[in-house]
């Protein structure tokens, strides 16, 4: 089966439905509400925002969100992230739960202060 590519956020969000594009939507939200000046962007086939250097990315899946804020947040915050699966660059935020706004917040600031 070939990967469909995508071009526009707004294409890779139409794909979804239900609660995957509802957490989809939080996440992209929260976002855009910390770094409203960043550009969005269609990267590694997955919505990401910029701002002169890639910041964070997210995707959706069957069961979670993937968030990837790049691996020095996640390290940064590991004692924050220890209810949720990670792995080096990743974040995965279950879709029967609100995705955690102020954490999302913070490992964006962050990964600001470091680039």
């Amino acid at each position: 089966m070939e990967t469909k590519k995508y071009t526009t956020v707004a294409s890779y969000l139409a794909d979804f439905d239900g609660l995957a594009k509802q957490r989809l939507q939080e996440l992209r939200a929260i976002i855009i509400e910390t770094i409203p000046d960043a550009a969005e962007v269609i990267s590694y086939n997955m919505p990401a925002f910029k701002q002169d250097k890639l910041i964070c990315y997210y995707a959706g899946y069957k069961s979670h969100i993937g968030f990837y804020p790049t691996p020095q947040p996640i390290a940064a915050f590991a004692e924050k992230l220890v209810k949720y699966k990670t792995s080096k660059g990743a974040i995965q935020f279950p879709l029967d739960q609100p995705i955690p706004k102020t954490l999302v917040k913070q490992l964006i600031k962050y990964r600001l202060s470091i680039l």
